[in-house]
């Protein structure tokens, strides 16, 4: 990152557009795909046909659970060879499917705090993302802390899973909060970079739905980590 030039620096009005172009997609996307992801959960939450079938069978949570880690790691490897549309079909499935197991925090907690806890999800993520944008400082140097401290932090949880450790759970929990307060703000950085490197609209199209897949990813893990702190349970 330190040693690519910059297209501002260099003037180049063409590449300048392209970088706010892929940025307003990424919003754009992954404010549909909340959306879509509130909407489902929602919905779900006040469907006793679709909470019994999601919730009371296992094969059919892990089921959901595993498609939705198959559709990350499928679009994040074959974004070259898919098209714009294929990318955004697919991010738009993993947001439904992926409102269909949160529909959960809706029975945990009261509505009025998973709201209150949406707005200040939404303020935080918000202030790193923008910070991640417009700052000068190299963050690259934090991918590799941020990354090993993310897999043992799912590595601690799933022992925890064993352990029924309510200390450890709340280590853990504000732990995922800097965590992700951090990736934000790296994520982001790292697509202003990418898209340095975009050369014609086809591929900002389905580059910026694998960023808003990013910083969605980022963005429903702060909440829910936030939520364990201040959601008020039912």
């Amino acid at each position: 990152m330190q040693n690519q030039p910059s297209p501002y620096d260099a003037g180049n009005s063409k590449a300048i557009a392209l970088v706010q172009s892929f940025f307003m997609q990424v919003y754009g996307w992954m404010t549909s795909g909340l959306l879509a992801t509130a909407i489902l959960a929602y919905y779900t939450a006040h469907s006793p046909f679709l909470l019994s079938m999601i919730f009371g069978n296992k094969l059919v949570f892990y089921g959901l659970l595993l498609a939705n880690l198959g559709i990350v790691f499928g679009l994040s490897r074959s974004i070259h060879s898919l098209s714009a549309t294929a990318a955004s079909f697919l991010f738009f499935v993993y947001s439904a499917l992926n409102g269909l197991t949160l529909a959960s925090i809706f029975l945990l907690y009261t509505h009025e705090s998973v709201a209150t806890v949406f707005f200040i999800t939404a303020g935080t993520f918000g202030a790193m993302t923008t910070y991640g944008y417009v700052t000068k400082a190299d963050l690259s140097k934090w991918g590799s802390i941020l990354f090993m401290a993310l897999i043992g932090l799912i590595i601690a949880s799933l022992v925890n899973m064993f352990l029924q450790s309510p200390a450890l759970m709340w280590v853990l929990t504000y732990a995922g909060v800097l965590v992700f307060v951090g990736l934000t703000a790296y994520d982001t950085q790292r697509l202003k970079a990418m898209a340095y490197n975009l050369d014609d609209e086809e591929t900002v199209g389905k580059f910026a739905v694998l960023g808003a897949l990013t910083l969605y990813l980022d963005f429903i893990n702060l909440f829910l980590y936030l939520l364990r702190i201040f959601g008020k349970r039912r």
